[in-house]
């Protein structure tokens, strides 16, 4: 018999929203409570250090700390001063002991948060705590982790008309798209996330379209400005749990995201995915992650955050689920790996696409790779980078004749004995967004030094074939093409024409 999913009425949702607000239950009211040690145990899923830090409090965020955060027992008669502990038994939320003493959580209500406020989020109670391992069901929903923040942190937040959250699980993208979203549509295959993922946009007093379905097929013949996903990505050969297996062989969810995808995109309109892609033995990752944008027609920017090989990606999704030390581990570990001979896979690489529908018959792909530190939220310098790429495709052919300005979070780094008029090493480098670093030759150097707002880039240029006593044609082929390349990364802005 299949489980009920958990549900509450509207008036429980309100009562239980009131109870968790009226108890500071936030994610600086549990970090206070529980201290420094505490809290970075619990991000490492350790609860002694919490337990021990909570001791025999029974004031109202001590009790939901230990009863959600902590993932222990309360005995009821306490937890009924906080709580509507009748209605969460009722609904699945909780569960009571034999002897109705005590109750514990079923699923997790987590507080979570934004610069702009405090929410909570409604989840499957989260795997491995405290060392402990137990295989996890295939309909489980994840809760708060890193893939979803790292989406939350790149996805750009500007105001929009409709945003799609595809494969919503336990609705955390929908609640950021929310704050900047007038409509709002989420999807998953899964009918116990569609279930949680309800609860907590309710919980939060959110009005999200919530559908079932497969990737796209819910929505149609639909378009958005906006579609932030975290598929089911994970390259295996017949896995079954739905928050990360897919169904479709190697890679061929993150292809159909991203072809599909841009088919569902407005004028204007944003795709950003996380994805897993194959290096094929004897082909460039770059050729397949190039045939997929050039399918979509959109401006496109795909980072490679790293790669692992194959025997470290499947130790690591079987310790995700749950799988290590169980009687078919080692079998399970075999089959994989061979599959992944049988398809000459050498790598599986993890990062980050953006697509945004432009409309150009000239598109701009950038493929690259990026394992270096970031700035998160990143969300900013991806949105800029495709503003800069529309801007320099207007402004392309008056290049020389517009002003430049050096980025405001942009130094310039040299080694070379003081004084040398000609130094061994320039770098340019950011300080904010991606970090990015670049070597720059002496006229490049130099032309960026000049770049103050003051001077067309072509009267800039000729100043420098001057001082270097250079072909001012020569020099300017030669500049151009890295003015461009600097421009499109944020080291120069427009500034006029």
């Amino acid at each position: 018999m299949t489980t009920p999913h958990p549900s509450l009425s509207d008036d429980d949702v309100a009562r239980v929203r009131d109870a968790l607000a009226a108890a500071g239950y936030t994610v600086d009211g549990v970090r206070h409570l529980l201290g420094p040690r505490a809290a970075a145990a619990l991000d490492r899923n350790e609860t002694t250090p919490g337990r021990l830090a909570v001791g025999g409090r029974d004031d109202a965020p001590a009790l939901l700390a230990r009863l959600w955060s902590l993932q222990a027992p309360v005995e009821r008669r306490l937890l009924e001063r906080v709580l509507p502990v009748e209605p969460l038994l009722a609904g699945g939320i909780l569960e009571a002991s034999a002897d109705g003493d005590t109750v514990r959580a079923v699923v997790d209500v987590r507080p979570y948060a934004d610069d702009a406020g405090d929410w909570w989020v409604v989840a499957d109670l989260t795997p491995g705590m405290d060392g402990q391992r137990a295989p996890i069901p295939d309909d489980h929903v994840l809760g708060l982790n890193a893939a979803s923040s790292t989406l939350a942190q790149l996805t750009v937040r500007r105001p929009i008309e409709r945003a799609l959250d595809l494969g919503t699980g336990c609705g955390v993208q929908s609640l950021h798209l929310a704050r900047h979203s007038v409509h709002v549509v989420a999807t998953d295959v899964n009918p116990r996330a569609l279930a949680l993922a309800a609860l907590t946009v309710r919980l939060n007093g959110l009005d999200v379209d919530l559908r079932r379905g497969s990737l796209f097929e819910p929505v149609g013949g639909e378009t958005f400005d906006l579609i932030a996903t975290n598929p089911p990505f994970v390259v295996s050969p017949g896995g079954t749990h739905v928050y990360r297996d897919g169904g479709l062989p190697g890679d061929e969810i993150s292809r159909r995201v991203v072809v599909d995808g841009a088919r569902h995109l407005s004028e204007g309109g944003l795709l950003q995915s996380l994805a897993n892609w194959t290096h094929v033995r004897g082909e460039d990752w770059r050729d397949r992650l190039g045939a997929w944008v050039a399918a979509t027609g959109c401006d496109a920017w795909v980072i490679q955050r790293e790669v692992e090989d194959p025997a470290e990606y499947v130790e690591l999704w079987l310790r995700d689920s749950g799988e290590v030390g169980d009687a078919g581990y080692a079998q399970r570990y075999a089959d994989w790996l061979r599959w992944f001979d049988e398809q000459s896979v050498e790598g599986i690489g993890f990062g980050w696409i953006a697509l945004r529908r432009s409309g150009a018959a000239d598109p701009v792909v950038r493929i690259e790779e990026w394992p270096h530190a970031v700035e998160q939220p990143l969300g900013p310098a991806v949105g800029a980078w495709f503003d800069r790429v529309s801007e320099l495709r207007v402004r392309d052919d008056e290049l020389l004749a517009t002003r430049l300005v050096q980025a405001a979070d942009v130094v310039q780094e040299q080694v070379g004995r003081p004084g040398d008029e000609d130094p061994e090493h320039i770098v340019l480098r950011q300080r904010r967004g991606l970090l990015r670093a670049v070597t720059a030759g002496t006229a490049e150097a130099g032309f960026v030094g000049a770049c103050d707002g003051t001077l067309p880039a072509g009267t800039i240029v000729d100043a420098l074939a001057t001082v270097l006593e250079a072909d001012a044609v020569a020099l300017q082929a030669e500049l151009l093409p890295r003015v461009r390349t600097l421009v499109q990364d944020g080291f120069l802005e427009f500034i006029g024409r």
